[in-house]
């Protein structure tokens, strides 16, 4: 039991009950919209993914907060847009490469990571009495100031980097990157397996005697294809099967939360369903993901979840009160008995000279991709065909204005130097 002085330190935790929810956080990589049977795949088996839709709900808007894993993973951690963190809007590239102006400036300087001293979602939990996790892949930083148990993992393991081989763990330069808390240690097996091998281990040697929170991010259906999309999503699918398997056993089902999501929309391997666009876009098949939630006492069975959501609120969802916080709190909503407040959603990519950025306000949005704009009405509208921006200047001016007051706010201070540098 949490003592009466950590209670009074910590925000309100979940829902009250006699003790917090355990939490297991699923996130696949770059599994689409369109990949999973329960969103209308007939190609790919995902009956074990699936159950956690029938047992829970199934959003039909969810979106990722960047269309690549880095910035995603970024705003899944702290709760905010990621903007404010600076030089993590798109992947690190292989070898802790900075891919534009901003990161290769944080990169010389040793600095291309999320900072440890950032308020984040295992720290929060830890803090709360929680054990905590992170087991799979990183994508945060390479250098080990970066890593999980800088952010308040009391366990951590996985990849280090974006697209490591799935039976050697080495990135396309060669190096080693699968890591042990603060080492580097050799896996034998596939990726998947190893991932879903060690997330058992941690569950069967947990006590019962305080919660946990498990954060497993697979590398899985992200390239390289071994063996293929199709096998890689059904592999992942099986795997997760053991993972709600293991909690039966243990009964600790209805004890636990349990989340699946994506960090962004499929490459051209994977399926976006009648969506535009695909990874490193901003149109809808870049950011719109697959996310399902099982949460007993707060879900209820068979429900679809129809408001949009973004990957930044997942923390302030589990940890209720949570200060700062761009993202919403989704358990009134997801429990039926309210509904999320209105609000205008951004998005900003970029990488190499591109940058690509898009507003969500009600049923419109607005994409400024490099030179090209455009204006969508997504009411009527879900695979943006119809370009409206010549005809609907208004809406067009309203949106430019909130995209312009939106990128002032999320000026990242470590960036600072840089911007002024910059501008001489």
């Amino acid at each position: 039991m949490l003592s009466r002085r950590t209670l009074c330190q910590m925000p309100l935790l979940l829902a009250p009950r006699r003790r917090p929810e355990n939490i297991v956080l699923i996130l696949a990589d770059d599994l689409g919209s369109g990949d999973l049977s329960c969103y209308g795949s007939a190609s790919i088996r995902t009956p074990r993914i699936d159950s956690l839709a029938r047992d829970g709900v199934r959003f039909t808007q969810a979106y990722a907060n960047a269309p690549e894993c880095t910035p995603t993973r970024t705003a899944l951690l702290t709760g905010r847009y990621q903007q404010r963190v600076g030089g993590l809007e798109c992947a690190i590239g292989v070898g802790n490469q900075g891919r534009y102006d901003e990161a290769q400036w944080l990169q010389k300087r040793g600095e291309l990571g999320l900072p440890g001293e950032l308020s984040s979602l295992p720290r929060l939990l830890r803090r709360a009495g929680y054990e905590t996790a992170s087991i799979g892949k990183w994508h945060l930083g390479y250098d080990q100031k970066y890593w999980p148990r800088e952010h308040g993992f009391d366990y951590s393991e996985g990849v280090l980097g974006g697209n490591a081989d799935y039976y050697t763990r080495r990135e396309e330069d060669g190096r080693p990157v699968y890591f042990e808390q603060d080492r580097l240690v050799e896996r034998q097996g596939h990726t998947t397996d190893v991932i879903a091998d060690a997330a058992l281990r941690y569950l069967r040697a947990r006590d019962g005697k305080r919660p946990f929170f498990l954060y497993l991010p697979f590398t899985a259906p992200h390239t390289p294809m071994q063996p293929g999309y199709r096998e890689l999503v059904e592999q992942m699918d099986r795997r997760v099967g053991d993972i709600l398997d293991e909690l039966e056993r243990r009964r600790l089902a209805e004890n636990t939360a349990v989340m699946f999501l994506s960090d962004n929309g499929a490459d051209p391997n994977g399926s976006n369903g009648a969506l535009r666009g695909r990874k490193s876009s901003v149109f809808e098949g870049g950011i719109r993901v697959p996310w399902l939630m099982r949460w007993p006492g707060v879900t209820r069975p068979g429900t679809l979840f129809n408001e949009p959501a973004m990957t930044m609120d997942v923390l302030p969802t589990f940890v209720a009160g949570a200060q700062p916080a761009d993202g919403l709190d989704l358990r009134p909503a997801l429990s039926g008995k309210g509904r999320l407040p209105e609000r205008t959603m951004y998005w900003r990519y970029k990488r190499q000279k591109n940058v690509r950025k898009a507003v969500r306000m009600g049923q419109w949005k607005l994409v400024q991709d490099d030179a090209q704009r455009y204006l969508f009405q997504l009411s009527d509208d879900p695979g943006e065909r119809v370009n409206l921006y010549g005809e609907r200047a208004k809406v067009r001016k309203e949106m430019e204005d909130r995209l312009a007051r939106w990128e002032e706010d999320v000026r990242a201070p470590r960036l600072r130097e840089h911007q002024t540098q910059a501008s001489q």
